[in-house]
């Protein structure tokens, strides 16, 4: 059964916030909605395969205002966006954007992010499904740091492929080509103020349109959807199998509370700096110790499946030792790929192991290099 087919009723009503680019998702035919960040977000709107087709060969739109923003601001926002992540963010000037975790006291992850910094004492953070806002608004209470947290009137729209490009010219101008990686601008779609950013979560071309005005939501889509039609814009959900292919972790799934930059092989994320920030202390020991379970690359045989739904155990010689975290069907590699959690010491490249796949029983699978594809990921940079 695909994950099309399998698409249980989400109830809607007003606790669950609606994005102001809803009501045109509706229009659009979308089918399916998860809950992510207290908000509704479109999981899909035709087939998982031919979404992923249309971002890798022409231009996707998908609504991520789920991706609530945290604004920092005041007389000590550096500092105290640096306290929230082992990231250095010396060298992150306005108008420029890092990839970050943000980590707790005994070096957890807390949730992945974008930070975006627009100004000298304005940072957004950019994150993954989970309370951050309360998360930092409660870090900022005895810190003794001058900082306001909020949550901006911000919805993001997301725009990649290698065709999405051409669509941001016509939206912007010529400078749009020139907006490099992980660079960002503060501007407007006639009249309509936004943050232009070659930001996202996809591992092709990607560009997110920050809208900065929720009322305008449904204009902005279709200003996009009118720009996007000579190359074959078509709305999208998030692509698992692209993300999986470049190497991108779902927190809550492939990473959580629990789990540390060192074990999901984000170790580069803790950077030398003589500043302090939440859980230095705790990553300097793990850093030094090492850790005992990893999160690791895996091809597993047989016929193709469906993104899991539940974690798949995974064996060693007949005994449970793991589980795979996320998995699905590569029709470019031809191949099915996820991530596994297993112990430190059966982590090495090249090691076989056993996974127990739903309706396809006890599956031959092999510790693999990721990301799967573009492991230099010169195709977002591109």
């Amino acid at each position: 059964m695909s994950q099309m087919e399998f698409a249980p009723r989400i109830a809607m009503g007003p606790r669950v916030r609606k994005s102001p680019y809803f009501e045109a998702t509706k229009r659009y035919g979308v089918k399916s909605f998860t809950i992510y960040n207290h908000m509704f977000m479109p999981t899909g709107y035709t087939d998982p395969v031919d979404e992923y087709w249309s971002l890798v060969n022409d231009v996707t739109i998908w609504d991520v205002a789920c991706e609530r923003q945290i604004e920092i601001t005041g007389p000590d926002a550096s500092r105290f966006a640096q306290y929230l992540t082992p990231r250095n963010l010396s060298r992150c000037a306005p108008g420029q954007a890092l990839y970050v975790l943000l980590t707790g006291p005994d070096g957890g992850i807390i949730n992945d992010a974008v930070l975006l910094r627009l100004r000298e004492d304005q940072y957004w953070i950019s994150p993954g499904d989970g309370d951050v806002l309360l998360w930092a608004q409660g870090a900022a209470l005895n810190s003794g740091m001058k900082v306001t947290i909020t949550e901006p009137d911000v919805s993001p729209l997301q725009i990649c492929g290698p065709k999405s490009p051409q669509v941001l010219k016509t939206l912007f101008g010529d400078w749009a080509l020139e907006l490099k990686y992980y660079r960002l601008k503060e501007t407007d779609v006639n009249g309509i103020p936004v943050v232009l950013a070659r930001t996202g979560w996809s591992g092709e071309i990607n560009y997110e349109i920050y809208l900065r005005d929720g009322s305008r939501g449904e204009e902005l889509w279709e200003r996009v959807m009118e720009a996007g039609k000579p190359y074959n814009i078509v709305p999208t959900g998030p692509s698992d199998i692209r993300r999986i292919e470049a190497g991108i972790l779902n927190y809550g799934i492939d990473m959580t509370l629990e789990n540390n930059p060192y074990e999901v092989g984000l170790g580069w994320q803790v950077e030398d700096q003589d500043s302090d920030y939440m859980g230095k202390a705790a990553l300097e020991r793990i850093a030094e110790e090492g850790v005992s379970r990893k999160l690791v690359g895996m091809e597993i045989e047989g016929d193709p499946v469906d993104l899991n739904m539940a974690r798949w155990p995974v064996s060693h010689e007949g005994r449970e030792v793991g589980f795979v975290s996320s998995a699905v069907y590569s029709p470019r590699l031809e191949k099915n790929i996820g991530y596994a959690w297993v112990p430190a010491e059966l982590a090495e490249l090249g090691m076989g192991l056993t996974v127990s796949v739903p309706e396809l029983g006890d599956c031959a699978a092999t510790i693999v290099p990721r990301p799967f594809v573009d492991p230099k990921k010169e195709i977002p940079k591109s």
